[in-house]
């Protein structure tokens, strides 16, 4: 059995990302943040739509056309595949902890 919250590291210089499982057609990670954002001008761009949910603290997405998203606990977003989008904040005083799950365009 594995633990979403075990083995989050205290020094946490980068974003910690980690793939929980893996097939050809979806990947599920673990992406752990402590005040990390994406950096400038930097944009995902991804081939997959990104189903993301916010487990644990506090976050703020931004998106191309201008729009942002904050996101708490139990918040979750689906980011189709090409929708550029970015981390704009992460709560810098605690782990903010994500489930993202990354499946083909249908």
């Amino acid at each position: 059995m594995n633990n979403l919250f075990a083995n989050i590291p205290r020094d946490l210089p980068e974003e910690l990302c980690e793939i929980l499982a893996r097939s050809d057609a979806v990947h599920i990670e673990r992406i752990v943040s402590r005040g990390h954002v994406s950096p400038e001008p930097f944009w995902y761009d991804q081939e997959r739509n990104e189903w993301v949910l916010l487990v644990q603290g506090a976050a703020r997405l931004a998106f191309a056309d201008g729009h942002e998203v904050r996101l708490g606990p139990g918040d979750w977003l689906l980011i189709p595949a090409h929708q550029k989008h970015r981390v704009a904040w992460t709560d810098p005083q605690a782990e903010t902890v994500w489930l993202a799950v990354h499946y083909a365009r249908q």
